[in-house]
């Protein structure tokens, strides 16, 4: 059956009783970098059992979610330090998590001028690897982008540095191809640059460099997908993703029976063979809101644009860095 919404509940408010959703699996956050900005906020409004959350496209009126049946959080991160002391406290409430943990190495280029040094956040991925398991911690290079200075060699080698250090750490890579025209304050931003000519990939430049990826993992032996990309690179052994992912789920938090009645695999659903047939079903819980090439499952982004203080150059959801700080100085405290 296909998915047809999350459930409507009352919340109880400071103001009074309001209608929202109560989603299965939030997903915090494509947004913003909740774990190192907003951990604080972000348990505050677990405790309070709700947040509020303002589509940044239309800026409605907002959408309260609240965390009743919530069983599965994925974080998306750059720094998750500020949140790991505080993990097992998520657990205990219930609530299962996995982490998207993005590890670029773009430290000459100084696209990403907030974040801690590069072997300091190696470090912190392997604590966190060491700390949950290394199947709930996924390796993100995102995104790719060459200039004139990083050419597709250069972005090898970057990986190569890194990978060499966490690949005994995670099970999976996942990549993306930078989009600079599609969205307009990436190209602005990344024309500030007074060096480096930013710019996307050729179609060749991706083969070259999915040849080049293959060829380092083969040291490493991690499974390697794309983040909603349209480019065929199955030949080079690397598939497509689903950051939010059903199939990881299954896998990893199987005993959770209310997670698997949601994803359709309670009672397991097995063949002759005793192997867990899952994709199809999986499949029906498709996010239609994301791209067509994105393969994720359901769940409820929350967290705000412009509300990073990474303030990476490349970055979709920051418009500018004045709007940012306004942001992260904003007393609503139901907001996330």
């Amino acid at each position: 059956m296909a998915f047809k919404g999350w459930d409507r509940v009352t919340i109880e408010t400071n103001d009074g009783p309001v209608e929202g959703i109560a989603p299965v699996i939030i997903s915090a956050s494509r947004s913003t970098d909740i774990p190192a900005f907003h951990t604080e906020r972000f348990l505050e409004r677990l405790n309070a059992g709700y947040i509020k959350w303002v589509n940044p496209f239309n800026r409605s009126q907002p959408q309260y979610v609240s965390f009743e049946k919530t069983r599965m959080i994925v974080f998306w991160t750059k720094n998750p330090n500020p949140i790991i002391s505080h993990l097992s406290k998520i657990r205990e409430m219930g609530i299962n998590y996995y982490f998207t943990y993005t590890l670029n190495d773009y430290e000459e280029e100084n696209l990403e001028p907030n974040l801690p040094p590069l072997e300091e956040r190696i470090e912190t991925f392997k604590k966190l690897s060491q700390k949950i398991g290394k199947g709930r911690v996924l390796w993100r290079f995102d995104p790719l982008i060459l200039s004139d200075t990083i050419t597709v060699s250069k972005l090898l080698d970057k990986i190569k540095k890194v990978g060499d250090k966490i690949h005994p750490f995670t099970n999976k890579l996942i990549i993306s191809f930078v989009d600079i025209g599609q969205y307009n304050s990436v190209k602005r931003n990344l024309d500030k640059k007074t060096e480096g000519n930013f710019r996307e990939f050729k179609k060749g430049e991706m083969l070259k460099f999915a040849k080049g990826l293959r060829a380092l993992n083969k040291s490493w032996n991690l499974e390697l997908a794309t983040c909603s990309e349209e480019s065929e690179l199955e030949n080079y052994g690397i598939s497509h993703n689903r950051c939010i992912d059903g199939e990881l789920m299954a896998r990893e938090f199987e005993k959770d029976k209310d997670l698997m009645i949601f994803l359709g695999l309670y009672p397991k659903p097995v063949n002759l063979s005793g192997k867990l047939i899952i994709g199809d079903k999986i499949a029906k819980l498709k996010d239609k809101g994301q791209r067509k090439v994105c393969g994720c499952i359901v769940s409820k982004d929350i967290g705000r644009y412009n509300s990073c203080m990474h303030l990476c150059t490349y970055c979709y959801a920051n418009h500018n860095e004045k709007r940012v700080i306004s942001n992260m100085e904003n007393d609503d405290l139901e907001t996330l």
